[in-house]
């Protein structure tokens, strides 16, 4: 019996395929979530009407005056829209930047310590990561009063266990290699060892997950303003839009469909990157999909 050994030109297109898939995501990704950037970064520089201006007219429908409509008092819904990428923006970078620092800590914290310490961090992370991120959040804001700071450092917390628990498993690998243990043995610092080796090991783990919690702090804070706990007015969240749009859905569903649409396309463009960049993490499609 012959048996036909697959020649390196019969693998290349599977990997082919691979490297177009993981283009795709990083592109569409990109393209997607710049899209929102862009607009957010606009709404600083100029924005086509004031947001407090309700003279345009109750639930206008678009024009070339507003190009989104008019909302149900009278405000340019274009402009509300952009103050709210601005919003969306601002929560997901705010609290991605504050689940990073306290996850690396706690985690760096608890891979290196003894082991009561790292037992008892472990137990209150598993709490943590099994209380619900939005309550946690939702008692954060409510403590601390509804504004858009509150409901970063909320997200942000809520956030930072599951990075602190990455961290915990990744750094606990990394020190138990040879390489590491030859640095110690030369007599290298714990500072300096974190910075040289454990660090750089660990970024690479977590840029996947970060970038996923960023599109789940868009969805929290979107969740507050829904129900009164977000950024309040005249800061315009899509949450609270999307809010104020119920009762007018049928006479102005732009107001509805609108920031809804803009939501979705910032969960998907982020997703994507995460994806694209979780098949370059991994090169060789071993990750579970």
């Amino acid at each position: 019996m012959t048996v036909t050994v697959p020649t390196t030109a019969e693998q290349r297109p599977p990997r082919r395929r691979r490297r177009s898939r993981t283009s795709l995501n990083l592109v569409a990704g990109g393209v997607l979530f710049g899209i929102i950037v862009v607009i957010a970064v606009l709404s600083l520089v100029a924005l086509p009407f004031d947001p407090s201006d309700t003279t345009g007219g109750r639930l206008q429908p678009p024009s070339p005056e507003h190009w989104a409509g008019t909302d149900r008092l009278g405000r340019d819904l274009f402009t509300q829209l952009m103050i709210g990428a601005r919003l969306a923006v601002l929560t997901g970078f705010g609290s991605v930047a504050i689940a990073a620092v306290i996850g690396v800590v706690v985690g760096l914290v608890a891979a290196m310590a003894g082991r009561w310490v790292d037992d008892a961090l472990s137990s209150l992370l598993d709490i943590a990561i099994a209380f619900p991120t939005l309550l946690l959040a939702m008692l954060v804001v409510a403590w601390r009063g509804a504004s858009l700071d509150s409901a970063i450092l909320a997200i942000g917390l809520a956030g930072s266990a599951v990075i602190a628990r990455l961290t915990r498993v990744t750094a606990t690998r990394v020190l138990a290699q040879d390489f590491v243990t030859a640095s110690r043995t030369s007599g290298t610092g714990t500072v300096r060892l974190i910075g040289l080796h454990v660090l750089p090991n660990v970024w690479p783990t977590l840029i996947v997950p970060l970038a996923l919690q960023f599109g789940g702090a868009v969805v929290a804070e979107a969740s507050l303003s829904y129900v009164g706990l977000g950024s309040p007015p005249p800061n315009a969240s899509w949450g609270r839009m999307l809010q104020e749009a119920q009762s007018t859905v049928l006479v102005a569903p732009s107001a509805a469909i609108l920031p809804g649409l803009l939501l979705v396309m910032t969960i998907v463009g982020v997703n994507l990157l995460a994806d694209g960049l979780r098949d370059v993490a991994d090169p060789s499609g071993r990750s579970v999909r």
